[in-house]
Parts: structure tokens; sequence; C-alpha cells
């Protein structure tokens, strides 16, 4: 091939010089930039064979850039001309429009019958009933907050899952906490501190991960006074121990080096530039007892606002012994995140992300069953994570097991995500997950902040909608036995609750 290209080169280069002499070079004059032309080739061609890092590059000189061209932009060539409207990953076309036309607030209906296989036994299903009611009420409300808890508070059914500023621009943040402030919800910080910039008025749920930012002394461990000072900012409602991860479970928080800018590092506490590693484990604790411990210690640091912790389920001996351990010291977390291993992350490696935790369904379905042994459910909320961006997927995870639901992806969509897939290179083309100036520029705040409003407003009236049609005036009123699964139209609750899950407790 090396040779069959400065063959051709070495062609092109007589018959233009040919060409120019035939036409007495002056009226050939476009002869030159054809010349010029060839010589970038042919110094392009000289690199290719000589440098030793790309082997199709030594093989196949300037063709092979095509290669990598193409592989630069097979995302959006899948995206935009092959992906079908519901075979998209991780989330199809169909999801990504709808939330896109609920955050601006135009028709969200779908024409001609639904695309999905309902033949499947994947096929999940609401149980309407024909005394389908009217719902006036727009949001409902959960109190979270048990008798240990000085300063319980409503929450919403859907609100924003934890994201960090880093993961996400500045620009992004501030438009979600400001959407969150009209709509009532709240806006978890993610594990990265608390920034200026979540600071626009909106509740605040401060997740504490094992990296401590915003609360952690010279060495990384976590420093008391400094988590007293924030955790008693008014805006901040509730405390969140993050102990794992959905899409990295066993590993901790991950922030490239290239987003890891000047104010990040200042607001984390950590060298400007480099890639940020957070300990795959919290030495605050490292057993139920000093979680417990821990809990009580952030819940007297806070003035007695809930706390509790998120994690995804891996090792279910492991969550049974932590129950065990709340029913002995009579300590009890005013609520528990639950992430399915199909959770989001702005970076993490693959094997984590595809091969490790429980997925979502069988995680809540273990641990409400676990609170319901120990005759501890009461005392607890349960907050799902993991994909809920439509109406029926609240529904769903509710009817489950969970009281509320925590979405990040949704709400990057609605501040105009396209799930461009480049969250870790610091190129997100929207503005969302980049920290590159000219980038972030381009997210308008006071526009993707009503978009954040609206997308809230909009589903949360498609689940009063969607429970008025099953018949119930709240969601506290779902259970399990709403839901059927597969073509056999088999409850969910006789597939999904068999004997092999209770004996686990």
């Amino acid at each position: 091939m090396r040779k069959m290209f400065f063959g051709s080169l070495i062609l092109l280069t007589l018959l233009t010089f040919f060409l120019m002499w035939y036409f007495q070079f002056v009226q050939f004059k476009f002869g030159y930039f054809i010349l010029g032309l060839l010589l970038v080739l042919f110094a392009i061609g000289i690199y290719d064979i000589t440098q030793k890092k790309h082997a199709i590059l030594r093989n196949f000189p300037v063709i092979g850039h095509f290669r990598y061209l193409l592989e630069k932009i097979s995302p959006e060539i899948q995206q935009y001309f092959i992906e079908t409207n519901t075979d998209g990953t991780p989330f199809s076309r169909n999801i990504r429009s709808l939330v896109y036309r609920r955050a601006k607030g135009v028709n969200d209906t779908h024409p001609f019958g639904t695309q999905k296989d309902i033949g499947g036994e994947d096929y999940m299903a609401l149980r309407h009933s024909i005394y389908a009611i009217h719902n006036m009420e727009e949001d409902p409300r959960v109190m979270i907050g048990n008798e240990q808890c000085k300063q319980p508070y409503s929450s919403s059914i859907f609100n924003i899952s934890a994201m960090s500023f880093g993961s996400l621009s500045s620009n992004a943040v501030k438009a979600l906490n400001i959407g969150a402030r009209k709509g009532g919800f709240s806006h978890n910080t993610g594990e990265g501190g608390i920034s200026t910039h979540h600071r626009q008025g909106g509740d605040l749920v401060w997740q504490i991960g094992t990296g401590y930012f915003g609360c952690r002394d010279e060495h990384g461990n976590f420093d008391p006074e400094k988590f007293r000072e924030k955790a008693n900012w008014p805006e901040v409602k509730m405390i969140e121990i993050k102990i794992s991860q959905g899409a990295k479970p066993g590993h901790g928080g991950v922030l490239p080096g290239a987003k890891n800018t000047e104010e990040i590092a200042e607001i984390r506490g950590v060298v400007k530039g480099t890639t940020i590693l957070s300990p795959p484990a919290h030495s605050a604790f490292s057993s139920p007892s000093q979680l417990m411990d821990f809990i009580s210690k952030l819940r007297d640091l806070s003035g007695g606002k809930p706390v509790g912790f998120k994690l995804c389920v891996g090792r279910t001996e492991e969550f049974t012994a932590i129950c065990k351990e709340m029913v002995a010291k009579k300590v009890y977390p005013d609520f528990i995140t639950i992430d399915g291993a199909e959770g989001g992350t702005g970076a993490a490696p693959l094997e984590f992300s595809d091969s490790v935790g429980l997925p979502l369904e069988p995680a809540l379905i273990f641990v409400r069953t676990s609170l319901e042994k120990f005759q501890i459910r009461d005392k607890i909320k349960i907050i799902a994570s993991g994909k809920a961006i439509s109406a029926f997927a609240i529904i769903k995870n509710i009817a489950i097991g969970a009281d509320l639901c925590n979405s990040a992806r949704g709400f990057m969509f609605s501040v105009g995500c396209i799930q461009a897939l480049r969250c870790n290179t610091n190129e997100c083309p929207t503005g969302v997950a980049t920290q590159k100036a000219n980038l972030v520029g381009g997210l308008v705040i006071s526009d993707k902040s009503e978009r954040v409003y609206k997308f809230h407003k909009n589903t949360v009236h498609a689940v009063q909608e969607l429970l008025g049609a099953s018949g119930h005036k709240h969601t506290s009123e779902l259970s399990a036995h709403d839901l059927v699964k597969g073509d056999e139209m088999i409850k969910l609750a006789n597939r999904y609750l068999p004997d092999s899950v209770n004996t686990q407790v």
C-alpha cells in the first residue's frame, strides 16, 4: 500500500507538471495549488510511515487517517442514522425525546401506538382500574425523618440525583439548582462538595463521599468542624453518606485531570489538574457499628437534619448485618438511597459499569423486605436511583419498594445533554459535562433552569395521571400488586418476590 500511495503521488505530480507545461504554466495557475496539495500529502505520508505508534498509518499512509476520523464520529453516526426509536442505549430516542418535550413544555403525546414488544417476557405494565380517579395535587410529598430527626424534610417524589460540580459544569449546576428552587424539589450535590453554583436557593442534599470533599482535613480524613459549618447552612436539607455508586460500586469517584480546574481543586481541597480518585471505602467507619455511630455523629453535627446513606447492593449479608446493628443500637438512618448497577457516571472503568452490582429492581425488593423483616421499614424512607426518567419508571420503583425517586441523567437531558457519551473527555458539546469555558458558555442558565422546572413539573403530573388510572390518590398506596410483567400477565409480586429472596433476610 505504501508503494502504491507514493507511486500515485509521483504520477499525479508528473501529470500536473505535464499539464502545466502544455498550457504554458501561466495559463494553468490551478496547477500550483495541486502541486502544493500533493506536497502536503507527501509530507504526511513520510510522517506516517516513519512514526511507530500506529501500524495502520505505517501500512496505509494518509488513507489510514480516515479510519480514526470515522471512529471518532461513529457515536454520532450510530445515534442519528442507525439506532431506532427504541433500541438506543443507555436511553432510547423515545425516552430522550420525551424529556426534551416535557422540558420545553410542548406536546409530549406519542402517535400511532406503542413501538415496544409488549409480547415479550420483559414487558412490564401498570394494572389500571376501571374506576379511575382524577388527582388534583401536582406534587405528592414524602416526609423524611424519623423520631431521631429534629428537622424532617418534606420531599418531592422526584428529585435531582447526585452529580458533582466538576463532573458537571458551573452553568449546568446553577440551572439545576434554580430549577429545583422554582419547582420545590431537592438537588443532590454529588460527592464533590458544595460549590457557590449549588447555592442558588434550591434545597440541597449534601452527599459525603469517601474523599470527604468540603469536610476533609489535610490528610483527607473527615473533619467534624468543617462539616458542622456547611451542614447547618439553611439550604442544606439532608445529608447523604455515599457508600457506593451503582455505575462503579467498590470503586471511588473519578474526576479526570482535564476537568480539575483551579476552582474545583479549591472546593475539594486537592491539587489542580490531577486526576482525582476517591478511596474505594470510607476511613470514618469500617463496620456496621461504626456506620451507625457515624450517622449519629452527622445528625448531631447538622442540628438534627435527616441523615441517610446511599449504596449499590452487592453482598446481601452485609446489608442484613447493617439492619441488625440498627436494631441493636436503636439508631436508624432517616433514608437509604438504593442505586442500581444501571446507574450513570461521568467516568468509570468499563468492567465496573458492566459487571459489578445488583440491578435496581431486585435490590429495591431485597432492601424493602429486609427492613420489613426487622420491623424498621416505617422508620426509614427508601429512595430509588437508577434510570428513573419517565413517569412509569417512578411508579414502578415506588410500587416495588421505594418511597421516592432520584434521577441524574433525566435532569441532564433537561439542561441539554444529547447523550454524546463524552462525559469523561471534557469535550461535552452542549456544555453540560465539561469545564471548557467556550463550551460551558453555550449553556444559557435562564433558559435551561426553566426547562429543569418544566421537566419535573410535567413528569410529576404524568405520575399523577398514572396514579389516577390505577385508582390511587398517592404514591404511598402503590404496591407490587399494581404491576404485571411478561406476556402472561403475571403479577410482579409473584414473579419478583420468591422465597429465595426472602430467605436471604
